[in-house]
């Protein structure tokens, strides 16, 4: 940045004046919080976020400093709920993302699956690709002991999350089925509960009860061992 772009003195410490008042406002709109989902307090948070990131870009772009604050976006924050106090109806959504990092392993489950489920001499063939694999491995199992066994069918877990969304009535049926996410009102969120690597402050420590590769991989070898559990859920 130029000598001539840069923020004066004064205007940094104006800003650092505005922090000091926000912080005020925020700790008295904590204290005089009605509720959980106070809008004062809501609205006070915002405050505080976008007067301390105005004071770190100027304190940057002045001193070349920065502070050891950091404050959670407000964009991907959930407005006060709004919905009804007594709802009669609520929606779960559900997303998690996975990453396919062993297509063998996959295909192997795959076909497992498939032996067991088709007549002998029937070929289907969905196991012989990966999206066919997925289909056979989605339709057997539930999400949540996909979740919970990811590892033994090839995938590795990305971010997840799940929302509680509240309504007056319930949908009718077949209403929302073309766009199940679309349309979904922040303020309805009952609750939230995300899952992601930027969360972890342990990413490198390893998890004793991780089974080690060469074990997962002696399992895959017994096809007799691996379709009882299948043969023990039908």
């Amino acid at each position: 940045m130029s000598d001539a772009a840069q923020p004066t003195a004064a205007e940094v410490r104006a800003a650092a004046e505005a922090v000091k008042a926000a912080l005020d406002r925020h700790l008295a709109a904590v204290e005089r919080r009605s509720g959980e989902d106070d809008p004062a307090v809501y609205e006070a948070f915002n405050q505080l976020a976008t007067a301390a990131e105005a004071y770190d870009e100027l304190l940057y772009d002045r001193y070349d400093e920065v502070t050891p604050f950091e404050i959670p976006g407000t964009e991907d924050a959930l407005p006060p709920y709004a919905g009804p106090e007594e709802p009669n109806a609520l929606s779960v959504l559900i997303r998690r993302d996975y990453t396919v990092v062993e297509p063998q392993r996959l295909l192997a489950q795959a076909q497992r699956i498939e032996a067991a489920d088709y007549d002998e001499g029937t070929d289907s063939g969905a196991s012989g690709t990966v999206h066919g694999a997925l289909g056979l491995l989605f339709g057997e199992f539930e999400p949540d002991e996909i979740a919970s066994r990811h590892k033994e069918f090839g995938l590795e877990e990305g971010d997840s999350t799940l929302w509680v969304t509240a309504a007056d009535e319930p949908a009718d049926p077949g209403e929302w089925l073309e766009a199940p996410f679309e349309q979904i009102d922040p303020q309805q969120v009952v609750c939230r509960f995300d899952v992601s690597a930027v969360f972890d402050d342990d990413l490198d420590v390893e998890d004793p009860d991780d089974e080690p590769d060469d074990v997962l991989d002696a399992e895959l070898e017994d096809e007799d061992e691996d379709l009882e559990p299948l043969d023990a859920e039908r």
